[in-house]
């Protein structure tokens, strides 16, 4: 036994009368706890697992494999809820008689039933009370207040949302049981562990509600967007087939989750264990539902060609964000080596150097495969201007917009009357339609499309012309969301005051030419004017405001 240490127990169905507590009544030491029904006060946190309370109803009826009509909004189908939940669910059955089924036991049953609960009372086992006599796949029960009599768990299908409320127990089998019928849960049971938590993102497929919120249950779920519906269900079936379908996928779930604890260099990552290999159920890249992204950080990627200067002092400012997580330097000179990794500067964050092939500017927008993070940052190797503050900012922006391109330098585009087509435009001005990607951050999911699903010859125009490859993107990323860019912080002036103007690709005298012609062009391509102008700019709410440096989170925020 020594003390528990490398021993696991399971605990499927946790507590006993009359207390039901949600820990073991026994002296458990140093073992991890696979249990059902955990709360938050006594689960331990990256040591025990928290597992579903589990239902015979998963093996013994046969679920519909191919989607079913829902006809109702939310099923209630529980047995065991306490008389106070019971009674609101009741007044709300009269205000919403079309969108709520509430069931209770048939009259005819009632006896049974009590024999059953005397049954337990005399010490003798029994299943709980509203499960099925042996040998019954499914047991009857009626809808309040008409005793309309339906088949459970088969009335589950019929289900959006089904109830997931807090018995006797804290862990409920009715959790598995919505799961399987493919019925979205909303869970009541405001200090529940749900199973194995610390994977799964349930934000993804389950609704949570405050118990003292249970009033408000059919305003809240009426507000839930069809498509987001769909992609909760496509998520239950995925999550479900995985993890829950048997207690031998519950089981090999646990050992995968301690596995991923006792070798976490070969841990899975969040997106292996939440999203899953079916086409159906892949997620939009640009944004995850209900709340940003969690906060992965971002890769900064440096286009450079031979500034080594500004590019080491670039490198050592950016080390200095707190969000940063990887930076790769796309080196686009095939005449001459980069230099040897001992010379750059000393910092602490991972530094890849990449040589390409061509000297490309679509090479800043390739996903290489070093790239892990959502956020990519695209940067110039000369604007080295940017305050850790800004840019940290810049990346909190983009995790509230991550369909969109964020960042710091904004252009804009107008229609110029005398000429009849599309000007470029770099003047100040109220209006933003492009942010350049000299300085900006993007989802990752666009540089796929700019390399591989550019419409037309865009991309190896923009490569041959070596100009415009931001005002491409800018299309592309506008096409796609029909939504502006974002431009962060006041700042807008860019030059590089370390660089020589005649280094510069903005000091051609044809360059604004030369941009107006790409605009037209690809405006030409794509059969229509994707850009949209917007009169936006995202600043730290304390950005101006007389009040201590210290007590603001971004405090260098830059001048213009």
């Amino acid at each position: 036994w020594e003390n528990g240490e490398n021993h696991l127990i399971f605990n499927f169905l946790p507590g006993t009368r009359p207390d039901y507590s949600t820990v073991l009544d026994v002296n458990t030491d140093r073992a991890i706890i696979a249990g059902a029904g955990f709360d938050s006060w006594t689960y331990r946190t990256e040591f025990d697992v928290s597992v579903p309370v589990y239902s015979a109803a998963l093996e013994e009826y046969r679920w519909p494999e191919q989607p079913v009509d829902r006809t109702v909004l939310l099923v209630a189908a529980q047995l065991n809820l306490f008389p106070r939940q019971f009674r609101i669910l009741q007044e709300l059955t009269y205000d919403y008689p079309n969108e709520l089924l509430l069931l209770q036991r048939c009259p005819t049953t009632t006896a049974k039933v009590d024999e059953l609960a005397d049954l337990v009372a005399g010490g003798q086992q029994s299943d709980e009370a509203h499960r099925p006599p042996a040998g019954s796949t499914e047991d009857v029960r009626c809808s309040f207040p008409h005793g309309n009599e339906h088949e459970y768990p088969a009335l589950l299908t019929t289900g959006t949302f089904c109830l997931v409320a807090r018995g006797v127990r804290l862990g409920q089998p009715a959790l598995l049981e919505a799961m399987a019928a493919g019925c979205i849960p909303v869970v009541m049971a405001d200090n529940y562990v749900l199973p194995f938590a610390d994977r799964l993102d349930w934000e993804l497929l389950a609704v949570r509600l405050h118990e003292t919120n249970l009033h408000t249950i059919v305003p809240v779920l009426r507000a839930i967007s069809a498509e987001r519906v769909a992609e909760m269900q496509a998520q239950i079936r995925s999550v479900y087939r995985r993890y829950f379908a048997s207690l031998d996928r519950i089981v090999l779930t646990v050992l995968e989750q301690l596995n991923d604890r006792i070798f976490p260099h070969r841990s899975r990552t969040y997106l292996h264990w939440n999203v899953g290999p079916e086409a159906g159920v892949t997620q939009n890249p640009l944004f995850l539902p209900l709340i940003a992204p969690k906060a992965q950080g971002f890769t900064a990627v440096i286009l450079t060609y031979d500034r080594l200067e500004s590019l080491y002092i670039l490198i050592q400012k950016l080390a200095t964000v707190p969000s940063l997580q990887k930076m790769l330097v796309v080196w686009n000179n095939q005449r001459k080596a980069p230099p040897h990794p001992s010379l750059f500067p000393k910092i602490g964050k991972p530094l890849k150097i990449i040589q390409t092939a061509a000297n490309r500017l679509s090479n800043r927008f390739y996903p290489y495969e070093e790239i892990e993070t959502e956020a990519i940052l695209t940067i110039d190797d000369d604007i080295v201007m940017l305050t850790a503050d800004e840019l940290d900012f810049g990346y909190e922006v983009w995790r509230e917009y991550p369909d969109r391109i964020v960042g710091f330098p904004s252009r804009t585009h107008v229609w110029d009357n005398a000429t009849g087509r599309w000007r470029y435009e770099s003047e100040w001005t109220n209006q933003i339609s492009m942010v350049l990607t000299g300085a900006a951050f993007h989802h990752k999911y666009w540089s796929y499309l700019y390399t591989h699903a550019m419409p037309g010859n865009i991309k190896e125009w923009v490569d041959e012309h070596m100009n415009c490859e931001d005002i491409a993107m800018n299309f592309l990323v506008s096409n796609v969301t029909n939504k502006p860019p974002i431009k962060v912080a006041p700042r807008k002036k860019f030059k590089c005051p370390e660089c020589t103007n005649n280094e510069m690709l903005s000091a051609d005298l044809n360059h604004m030419t030369e941009r107006t012609a790409c605009i037209n062009r690809f405006a030409e391509i794509y059969g229509t004017m994707p850009l949209r102008t917007v009169e936006f700019r995202a600043d730290p709410v304390l950005f101006k405001d007389n009040f201590p440096e210290k007590l603001k989170r971004f405090n260098d925020i830059g001048s213009l």
